[in-house]
């Protein structure tokens, strides 16, 4: 961070893999809190709203929300909210036929499902 800066989009691409770290060993708070107070704003001001890693980071804080144990259903409300705007976007950027539209399209329908039980 010290030499590239916040907003450089090597930081936040590292950032995101950070994030998908914690992730990976369960630390869904401090991973959604490094996306949503750190990197999603680096990234909307510095690459855009519609730019691939933006839309990778704003599906990943959504993954972070929806697959803690502890979340409320606030919380997984919020995760399905942005999931529909994510898939919304990569329809619209990338097509319906993207892998990552798919991904994205996938991760809302687990997202809808816990929804369902919360």
């Amino acid at each position: 961070v010290a030499t590239l800066g916040i907003s450089h989009e090597d930081t936040i691409l590292d950032g995101n893999n950070l994030a998908n770290s914690l992730n990976t060993v369960e630390r869904w708070k401090d991973a959604a809190s490094l996306i949503r107070d750190q990197l999603l704003p680096a990234a909307r001001r510095s690459l855009g709203a519609d730019q691939a890693l933006t839309l990778a980071l704003e599906q990943n804080l959504a993954v972070a929300l929806s697959v803690n144990p502890e979340c409320t259903r606030d919380g997984v409300l919020e995760a399905e909210t942005a999931m529909q705007d994510v898939v919304q976007r990569r329809r619209r950027v990338f097509g319906p036929a993207h892998p990552s539209t798919l991904f994205a399209e996938d991760a809302l329908s687990r997202t809808r499902a816990k929804f369902a039980h919360a």
